[in-house]
């Protein structure tokens, strides 16, 4: 049985690239060792940059109405997160197991293979592609892809059994998460100390709170099981002197600090996306929102990969463009957990801390590393002040049409928007146009907070990345070339070339 690609992992990273892929026609498996959802979810909403994510492919509006805030945190330290050009943090009340529905329709709508019950327990590799050995629901089997993609989370087999390095510090502190119902629990913020450690509580509705605790100088043991309500209520009464036994529990889990990343997000033909490629302390709410923008990245890649068209090197970019972004995660997640799971020992440094984050410099630095709102890769020379960064959305007029950039990305292709009706550049571009949509526009406003004032033209890539914009872009042909191989023209004058050979 063979595909182009195979994903491992049905979680909200997995479905999310078997989304991309399908929009760029790729024929993808997606393989799950749960026969069925557990819906349970560890999140509760994603962050402002994953919202863009889902937005630029029509998903937004599947979620319903949405409550976002500009009201967030660092380590338990407020932050105000309009600080940054007006933005928010992110989503909020949305179960991951609502996020993760939303996404396995949206790729089965695609065309997507989900093959829920297999289990991956081995795999192979060669120069041609990948041969994957699973347990499915009628015995063993091999798939054979092109490609294979690890989206099995921390624990992932993939990683294992390709033998990715996978460094960082270990644990030094467990935590409890649970959804308790029955026990009317006082809302208790992020960071709130109690003698002895850390808890949250916070009312999910219809009587259920979601509680969280951590208690300092209990030291983290390997599980096999999740833990029992009573461990959990037993920790939970030490630290607050409430007795929440006789609630019912709906679910527990143990997670723990400990941070770890994969030191390559590719190994030839294996690749690895989401928690399968760094693990971190869940604070913020980043992981689930980080998974999701690896796979906008990666996905379009390896679909140029497969189709035939990738320029040389496009794929490596997926490393080189977020492993930073893996690194500084764990990074701010480890600074976050010393803030507000320490004791009294750190308590001149959150007092400084709070000082700080009421300078606005701060506070704005502080919410685009939390959101990824200031991510900004490199795709070439060019001092245009979009450049490397994800368009804002803006309003469009094409014609008599009303659109905007975030609706012109819906179908995961290339976007280049002439605001000038420069028809020579249009014409430039014309090899490219199996791609690439050109698209004359006008603004309707100046847009991305001035950016677009005096800018000719934009090129975008799937991911809604700047790639070239002009004037202080550079040329618009190499910025073609580099993330979409070669024209229309070149391929053609060389496929006669090799007829005539």
């Amino acid at each position: 049985m063979q595909a182009p690609v195979i994903v491992v992992g049905a979680g909200p990273t997995g479905l999310m690239l078997a989304g991309e892929l399908r929009l760029a026609g790729i024929e993808v498996t997606v393989i799950e060792r749960l026969p069925a959802p557990t819906g349970q979810s560890r999140g509760l909403g994603f962050t402002a940059r994953a919202m863009e994510v889902f937005d630029q492919r029509g998903l937004l509006p599947r979620f319903g109405d949405i409550e976002t805030s500009v009201a967030g945190h660092f380590g338990g330290l407020p932050v105000d997160f309009s600080s940054f050009d007006g933005a928010h943090f992110g989503v909020r009340g949305v179960p991951q197991a609502r996020t993760e529905a939303i996404l396995a329709d949206w790729a089965t709508e695609l065309g997507a293979d989900i093959r829920r019950g297999w289990e991956l327990s081995g795999l192979l590799t060669d120069k041609h592609g990948v041969e994957a050995q699973v347990r499915g629901p009628d015995g063993p089997a091999c798939l054979r892809a092109s490609y294979l993609v690890g989206c099995d989370g921390g624990r992932s087999t993939v990683r294992r059994a390709a033998g990715f390095d996978f460094p960082g510090t270990a644990a030094t502190r467990e935590m409890f998460l649970a959804d308790v119902a029955g026990c009317n629990l006082r809302t208790r913020f992020i960071g709130e100390k109690v003698p002895g450690g850390m808890v949250m509580a916070a009312p999910l509705g219809d009587g259920v709170d979601r509680i969280i605790v951590c208690e300092r100088g209990t030291r983290p043991h390997p599980r096999a099981e999740s833990p029992s309500f009573a461990e959990v209520a037993d920790a939970w009464q030490r630290l607050t002197g409430e007795d929440i036994h006789g609630g019912v529990c709906l679910w527990a889990s143990a997670f723990t600090d400990v941070t770890r990343q994969v030191t390559e997000y590719r190994r030839g033909r294996v690749l690895l996306a989401g928690d399968a490629a760094h693990i971190h302390l869940p604070a913020g709410g980043q992981g689930l929102s980080v998974g999701v923008q690896d796979s906008a990245n990666l996905g379009w890649k390896l679909a140029a990969v497969v189709h035939g068209w990738a320029p040389p090197g496009l794929l490596n970019t997926y490393h080189s463009e977020r492993h930073p972004v893996g690194a500084r995660l764990l990074r701010n997640t480890r600074a976050q957990g010393f803030l507000y799971l320490s004791g009294d020992e750190v308590r001149p440094l959150r007092d400084v801390m709070a000082e700080l984050i009421q300078l606005k410099s701060v506070s704005r630095h502080l919410a685009g590393t939390v959101s990824g709102l200031d991510i900004r890769y490199d795709v070439g020379s060019g001092n245009h002040p979009l450049l490397g960064r994800r368009m804002p959305q803006q309003a469009l007029a094409v014609g008599k049409r009303v659109t905007s950039t975030t609706q012109l990305l819906h179908s995961a292709r290339g976007v280049l928007l002439d605001f000038a009706g420069n028809s020579e550049l249009r014409r430039a571009a014309s090899g490219w146009v199996d791609w690439v949509d050109i698209v004359t526009a006008t603004p309707l406003t100046t847009g991305a907070n001035g950016q677009l004032t005096d800018t000719e033209a934009i090129l975008l890539r799937p991911d809604g990345y700047v790639a070239w914009a002009t004037p202080g872009g550079g040329e618009l042909s190499d910025a073609l070339h580099r993330w979409f191989g070669f024209s229309r023209l070149r391929r053609d004058h060389e496929q006669v070339g090799m007829i005539y050979s």
